[in-house]
């Protein structure tokens, strides 16, 4: 099912400088809008919202449908290709899909394998995806950290239950600028619900590493295309999953020092707000979805 807004909530979409500063670029109270990506060109948006997949022009601020036919509703898992011309999606059937980013049919990748597949990282030369698997789509049970080659090949190049990662629920990984590691966020390193850190492990299942112990529940650890500098979401202690309208904040650190936040954004939001990589290609901006109750902006 698709999320849509509550009575007098908004959806916000925010641009962050790297120095600190934020700007609202969009508001309404129309549609639930989710997860941005940014174009390769860098002169647009990438959302999904009500299902379809949606293109917010950063200088016009006119929102486009993008016309896909041949997919199911999507959810907040899409990734554009390192090419800009293809983008992989996630639906609601719990596959994953690809489909030309100017619009037209989509093609579906993953296999009938008893798994629902959530889409999160598409590696630097395109030929892989990083996706995390829940076995029946059964939502007690823990992801599992999976790959797949791009064009629909072999599954399971890196697999949770398979390298010694810990038996806890994993979910947003995402692959490094230089190829070699997969970074995400894990509930491994404690046995209390609810204590989801962040983390990273090499693309062949080694190495695995936390990245920063705090009192927090992190998640989503997104890198500047740069490699110098990461954005991730923050929620409150013993938050359980990931899931809507709590506050939160988005955090950006430099990729030398996990430990020292270099800006924070406070905001009312969680699902949604920055589920995917949402940097700019110059690696000065990123964006993210705040939902309010109630604001004074209009489209």
């Amino acid at each position: 099912m698709n999320r849509t807004l509550r009575t007098g909530q908004r959806s916000e979409v925010w641009i962050a400088s790297v120095t600190g500063e934020s700007t609202l670029l969009y508001s309404t109270d129309r549609i639930l809008l989710e997860a941005p990506n940014w174009t390769l060109d860098g002169s647009a948006l990438v959302l999904n919202g009500d299902g379809r997949l949606w293109r917010l022009d950063v200088s016009t601020r006119e929102l486009t449908e993008v016309p896909l036919t041949g997919i199911p509703d999507l959810n907040n898992d899409h990734v554009l290709a390192p090419d800009g011309e293809t983008i992989f999606l996630s639906a609601n059937d719990g596959h994953i899909y690809r489909a030309p980013f100017s619009g037209g049919t989509a093609e579906r990748i993953t296999k009938e394998d008893g798994s629902f597949h959530f889409l999160h990282g598409v590696s630097p030369d395109g030929k892989e995806l990083a996706y995390v698997g829940i076995d029946g789509g059964d939502f007690t049970r823990p992801g599992r950290l999976m790959t797949i080659a791009s064009d629909g090949g072999a599954a399971a190049a890196v697999d949770v239950g398979q390298v010694d990662v810990g038996p806890g629920h994993c979910d947003g990984p995402e692959y490094s600028p230089d190829g070699e590691w997969l970074y995400l966020n894990t509930e491994s390193f404690s046995t209390d619900p609810g204590h989801a850190q962040l983390a990273r492990i090499r693309v062949d299942g080694t190495g695995f590493e936390r990245l920063l112990e705090s009192g927090t529940v992190d998640w989503f650890p997104h890198l500047s295309p740069d490699g110098r500098l990461a954005s991730y979401i923050r929620f409150p202690g013993g938050t359980q999953g990931h899931p809507a309208d709590l506050p939160v904040a988005v955090v950006l650190v430099s990729t030398g020092d996990w430990k020292t936040p270099l800006h924070t954004w406070p905001l009312f939001g969680g699902q949604g707000t920055l589920n995917v990589n949402s940097w700019s290609p110059d690696s000065e901006r990123f964006a993210f979805v705040a939902y309010p109750p109630a604001t004074q902006t209009e489209d």
